[in-house]
């Protein structure tokens, strides 16, 4: 078996705005370093309807955001305002600690528009979760991206059949967008201790297992894996190095909880930087809650 686990993600309706949630799930917390992973969509928004999720702040953790359909504007506290759209990659290195909003961009709000991607969040090594906080955007023309066997494989992070990312990262990572036309197959890297495959589309199979879509199949370390196509179809993959325990309430993820307990006093406190042209902002909650979608 090259399945270890099969997560079905818990579905969330955002008022018309679908959030499929695979990480953390209750018996399986992290993948490498990934420890949230979301399925946006794909859903439509109407007319005089976007996204809004107002400014709320993260610590000690990367978040990687990528998109296969509609824009996404974001603004964080350190003065960027930066567009994303479907193929880029942006990168925001949380660190000490970054406040940021993510919004539908004007035009969006005027037209009917499908938003569809993939947020990440990405725990930092213990030495690097303290660094000053920075936000990169990658374009989409500097992805690798090849061709093998009716499979195009997209490398958004780390480095594989012999190909790297540009997108800097802390510690080994495994971040695959691969489109396979009908009878393609492609096998997964191996050189991750831990690795997972996210179906987003129907279509899929792991070693002549067929997968639904939408679940996150954790793949058991070592295994060889092919992954094949009856139909066009798309899947995430995933994987890297275990970096150990990590603590997570609300946005905020840390080796230490204590380091926890002091961001939500200085995100309740105001001691974050604002973010540009933000006015608005999510209170500290009043118990344990879920993350924000992005």
């Amino acid at each position: 078996m090259a399945i270890l686990q099969l997560i079905e993600p818990e579905v969330k309706d955002l008022g018309g705005f679908i959030a499929r949630r695979s990480l953390p799930y209750p018996q399986r917390q992290m993948v490498g370093p990934f420890i949230f992973f979301d399925h946006l969509g794909p859903s439509v928004l109407p007319a005089n309807k976007g996204i809004d999720v107002r400014p709320h702040p993260h610590i000690n953790l990367a978040t990687l955001t990528y998109l296969f359909d509609g824009a996404i504007m974001h603004r964080d506290s350190l003065g960027t305002v930066q567009e994303i759209q479907p193929g880029a990659v942006n990168w925001m290195t949380a660190g000490k600690g970054i406040a940021h909003s993510e919004r539908s961009p004007d035009f969006d709000r005027h037209n009917e528009v499908t938003i569809h991607g993939i947020q990440t969040w990405i725990a930092l090594p213990v030495e690097y979760e303290e660094i000053d906080p920075w936000f990169i955007h990658y374009t989409a023309d500097i992805i690798p991206t090849w061709e093998e066997n009716g499979a195009v494989i997209k490398l958004i992070a780390g480095d594989a059949f012999g190909h790297i990312s540009p997108v800097k990262v802390f510690s080994p990572i495994l971040y695959l967008d691969v489109m396979l036309s009908a009878n393609a197959h492609f096998t997964v890297p191996n050189g991750y201790s831990e690795r997972a495959v996210y179906s987003v589309t129907e279509g899929l199979s792991i070693n002549d297992e067929r997968i639904e879509p939408y679940r996150l199949a954790i793949l058991e370390p070592g295994s060889q894996v092919n992954v094949s196509a009856t139909a066009a179809a798309r899947c995430i993959v995933i994987g890297g190095e275990p970096l150990g325990q990590r603590y997570k309430w609300w946005n905020f993820v840390s080796s230490r909880p204590e380091r926890i307990e002091q961001a939500k006093a200085e995100w309740r406190d105001k001691r974050f930087a604002n973010v540009l042209d933000e006015t608005e902002f999510i209170p500290l909650p009043e118990v344990v809650t879920e993350a924000n979608p992005l």
